[in-house]
């Protein structure tokens, strides 16, 4: 064979081979790529997909207790050491005549019966102002001048109406005296007599529509000097404070503009919000006691004067009202203040100490002692009602002769939290961060779950994070009395809602775009916010 033979038959066979590996290579491919085999590198993706959570979807977690049922009890075992540590003390639930006044937040308001608008009398510009805000007044003291070209004009026709009233009094004289001597006729006397009389009536119409001015009789006997022709007083109706005034000098004024505010302030009125529940505790006529932060040892005694017959749709709460006595003035226009109203008796209720009571989210549980076996608390959620010195009254959750854990109760719900005998999307979960959790809804879709405290100190937390375009379901809860935040109003969504004392609300809504969304009590002194990113 010759050496070019020998050459060629090498490559052809480096074809072959070639050709035999790619024909390989094409149908392990093919094998792999079908339908129901994924590659090597597909397993690995799907695997580092599966490692890491998808974002923006829950975790897998065991189901929540629906909104409003009722918890599940859990027991809580804790050794005889442990249980001597932590200083457990136990009390039996007992039973009480529960609070027979109803506590309410209420604000100062002026008597509207001893509350008087000032105007002027006449038209004209104010050429003197004799009072300032705050000062006391006596009934007819000046408090401004008026000068007004309408008293002007008047004083000059009553003027003149005298004038020409005295002339025709003389010539009647003279007509008379010349009928005696027979140098004038009856007729002509009885024809200036008609002219005096019709005189006398032009006078005393000029002289009412002064008096009608404000002009006093005193000053019309005077004579007309220049004061009393153009300016008008302006007199206090009543003795009082000032607590508005509008009139500047040089201000030009309408019969019916309003110049000053004068208010008697020796009775206000103390406006509060009375719940739907306790209509049947409260009747015009209840004692009420009065008393605010600012004077913590004074207690006003008066009645409720009236009750609103219409209720508020939005709080459900009608107003109350109770006037008393204010002879100190020590309370001042838009205070806040307690309104403690007597109820009446009342049934025999359920209570329990106060110190027994842990609020845990948005609910309140007690832990019952188990009698047969030491160490054992179970953690009962219970509903409660009015708080009455250091007993608060229990709706529902325990009944007499139930024993619950009072000093200690702190220590046995910290070691259920750290036992993690409650799943985390339990309502009494600890969900106070500022940021909202997240929960699967009931048609598989993510909410945003989020609980705020209505406390003495306000909001807790101020601020809550959302997402846009995700429901949202935020759950506020009062736990004091002690605060205006009676109820919660969300203005840019167009939300009022009332947060009756312990009891949950819920307000859902879907954020549609970033940004923040205020919320504030009804007085508007508590602020909070929703941020939205």
């Amino acid at each position: 064979m010759s050496r070019d033979s020998g050459v060629n038959l090498r490559w052809t066979i480096l074809v072959v081979a070639a050709a035999a590996l790619l024909a390989t290579g094409a149908g392990a491919t093919h094998f792999v790529r079908r339908p129901g085999h994924p590659s090597p590198l597909d397993q690995r993706q799907a695997g580092a997909k599966a490692s890491r959570p998808s974002l923006g979807m829950p975790a897998a977690s065991a189901p929540s207790v629906p909104s409003g049922s009722p918890l599940p009890d859990v027991v809580v075992t804790l050794s005889q050491d442990a249980v001597d540590r932590a200083g457990i003390t136990e009390a039996p639930v007992g039973t009480g005549r529960g609070a027979a006044a109803l506590q309410l937040p209420g604000i100062v308001e002026p008597n509207a019966y001893h509350q008087v608008t000032v105007t002027p009398i006449v038209a004209g510009r104010v050429t003197r102002v004799l009072v300032d805000l705050g000062k006391h007044v006596k009934r007819g003291q000046t408090l401004a001048q008026v000068f007004s070209p309408e008293l002007a004009e008047s004083h000059t026709r009553y003027t003149s109406a005298r004038a020409e009233l005295a002339a025709r009094e003389r010539e009647l004289q003279r007509t008379q005296e010349l009928v005696e001597i027979g140098a004038a006729s009856r007729q002509e006397l009885e024809r200036i007599h008609a002219e005096v009389t019709a005189q006398t009536a032009a006078v005393q119409s000029a002289r009412s529509q002064l008096e009608l001015l404000g002009v006093s009789a005193a000053a019309l006997e005077a004579g007309s000097g220049v004061d009393v022709a153009a300016s008008a007083n302006v007199p206090a109706p009543i003795a009082g404070v000032v607590t508005e005034r509008a009139a500047n000098v040089g201000l030009n004024v309408e019969s019916a503009s309003k110049l000053f505010t004068v208010v008697d302030l020796s009775t206000v009125w103390v406006v509060a919000d009375l719940y739907e529940k306790d209509f049947s505790r409260v009747r015009v006529g209840n004692p009420a006691a009065i008393t605010t932060a600012a004077y913590p040892d004074l207690v006003l005694q008066g009645r409720v004067s009236y009750i609103d017959p219409q209720v508020s749709a939005e709080t459900r709460t009608a107003k109350l009202r109770v006037e008393v006595q204010n002879p100190r003035n020590a309370l001042r226009l838009g205070m806040y203040a307690d309104v403690g109203v007597d109820g009446g008796e009342t049934n025999p209720v359920t209570v329990i100490p106060r110190s027994a009571v842990q609020t845990v989210g948005d609910r309140q549980v007690v832990y019952l002692v188990d009698p047969k076996q030491a160490g054992m608390f179970t953690e009962r959620e219970v509903r409660l009602g009015q708080a009455a010195d250091e007993q608060i009254e229990v709706l529902s959750g325990v009944q007499p002769g139930d024993v619950v854990v009072t000093e200690g109760s702190f220590f046995v719900r910290a070691e259920r939290e750290r036992l993690g005998l409650r799943s985390p999307a339990d309502p009494t979960g600890s969900a106070e961060s500022a940021g909202a959790g997240t929960t699967q809804g009931e048609a598989g879709t993510n909410v945003q779950t989020a609980k705020v405290i209505v406390g003495e100190r306000g909001y807790e937390p101020a601020k809550v994070t959302l997402r846009a375009g995700t429901p949202a379901r935020i759950t506020f809860v009062r736990t004091t009395d002690k605060t205006c935040g009676t109820d919660v109003v969300f203005s840019s969504l167009n939300i009022k809602r009332a947060l009756p004392l312990n009891q949950p609300v819920v307000i859902e809504f879907t954020p549609a775009k970033s940004g923040d969304i205020g919320f504030a009590c009804g007085m508007n002194m508590l602020h909070g916010t929703l941020g939205v990113r």
